[in-house]
């Protein structure tokens, strides 16, 4: 029996796969962002270059054959998913480095996964730990699934905690977990297997290799600590408001007058504070963004990155405060204060365009900030700039400050402490 299909019935059905075939893409890219835009080296640093290192050749991210240097992109991460396309010349060699830091040997510092030629007859007898996708010394990956030199390949390399895989054209040829690592030797040569985070990037090493879809998905994007809750969920503005006037000029509003502010105040935040790929992004024409909750007693996580000449600051108990700004002395110190220390104790930021890290305690009227690890304020006194006769207030609003600049945030997290004194009763 012959069955006769009709063509618009082919037609849709077409369209639904498409529409599966979309979706499962859409899916699978669900969380990445590009590190190269294809047209500059714009959010990367090389270092120790020699020759011309790398270049942007028709869209692709080349390192020049007979140059060195390492090629890092400015953020650092700790867990993440990174994808990318290579095609390699006959007999090509370079790397990705992983968690490493910008200083000393990538291989032994952080970790290299190997991009290698194995075909080569130069390569023929290298140890297995040296191969395409090898955890280099450390792990050897499995072989037979590189394409012929010339060839496009796709690679993923995954890395949670102490657990890290490596996926080359689909295959899995390394899944490896570092907490394995038990003999001291390898670990006095390997120092980087402990290291929780670092920067990713392309280690040349002399060969003319060609990158493309270059991206990188951030596993611990928004994902709250333990202990600590999220104040920005990485998908839109709930918990947040806009900025009515200050402290003292909130308290002598009428309820309607508020009310009438408010409203103003969160139409203008909706204009000019938006999330973009699980950041929040302000457009550098709005005002103030503050909790919708106030807050006595807390610690605080801050993730922040700024332009070059940027500036802002973060308002503790809606006071100003704690500063963010491309400046001499660095970020983190209590800017307003007059009579107690105002700068940082050090300048531990990282280069403007660079993912910045505060730790913020709030006790009582003492503030302690650490900057990307580094301790740079220790039990400063932080002062009341609406009323200076005044101790800072005791319960506010926490506040992300507009200076006219684009400023970005991520990973805002905070642990509320608990006030001993009223809770056990004054005892």
């Amino acid at each position: 029996m012959r069955f006769k299909i009709r063509p618009f019935l082919l037609v849709a059905a077409l369209i639904l796969f498409s529409a599966d075939l979309l979706g499962s893409a859409q899916e699978e890219e669900a969380g990445f962002i590009d590190l190269f835009d294809g047209k500059s080296l714009s959010g990367w640093n090389l270092i120790d270059g020699s020759g011309p290192g790398y270049a942007v050749r028709d869209g692709l991210l080349v390192c020049q054959k007979g140059t060195g240097g390492r090629l890092f992109h400015v953020d650092v991460y700790e867990d993440f998913v990174f994808r990318f396309e290579f095609r390699l010349e006959p007999g090509g060699n370079n790397g990705v480095g992983i968690r490493t830091p910008l200083e000393g040997n990538p291989a032994h510092q952080g970790m290299e996964i190997q991009i290698l030629d194995d075909d080569a007859e130069k390569y023929a007898n290298l140890k297995p730990y040296q191969y395409h996708g090898s955890v280099y010394g450390l792990f050897p990956a499995k072989r037979g699934f590189l394409k012929k030199a010339g060839e496009w390949n796709e690679e993923e390399i995954a890395v949670r905690g102490s657990l890290v895989r490596v996926t080359l054209n689909g295959q899995v040829i390394v899944d490896a977990d570092l907490a394995t690592i038990k003999d001291p030797e390898i670990l006095a040569r390997h120092p980087g297997v402990k290291r929780p985070s670092g920067y990713v990037g392309f280690l040349s090493h002399g060969s003319e290799v060609e990158f493309r879809n270059i991206r990188i998905k951030d596993l611990n994007l928004n994902v709250a600590p333990e202990g600590f809750r999220p104040l920005f969920n990485g998908r839109d503005l709930q918990g947040w408001k806009g900025l009515v006037a200050n402290p003292p000029k909130r308290a002598q509003m009428a309820p309607d007058e508020l009310a009438a502010a408010q409203a103003a105040a969160d139409k203008n935040m909706s204009e000019h504070w938006k999330v973009e790929e699980g950041y929040l992004v302000f457009d550098g024409k709005g005002h103030n963004l503050c909790t919708v909750k106030d807050y006595k007693d807390f610690e605080l996580l801050v993730d922040w990155k700024i332009p070059r000449g940027g500036d802002s600051g973060i308002y503790l108990r809606g006071s100003p405060q704690v500063q963010i700004w491309d400046h001499g002395f660095g970020s983190g110190g209590l800017y307003n204060n007059k009579q107690n220390p105002s700068r940082p104790s050090k300048k531990a930021d990282r280069p403007p365009g660079s993912w910045n890290r505060f730790r913020i305690l709030m006790k009582d009227d003492k503030v302690t900030v650490h900057l990307n690890g580094e301790l740079v304020v220790d039990r400063v006194t932080m002062e009341n700039y609406w009323e200076r006769a005044k101790p800072i207030y005791r319960e506010e609003s926490i506040e992300l400050q507009s200076h006219g600049g684009v400023l970005y945030f991520r990973n805002i997290f905070i642990r509320e402490i608990e006030d001993i004194s009223v809770s056990s009763g004054g005892r």
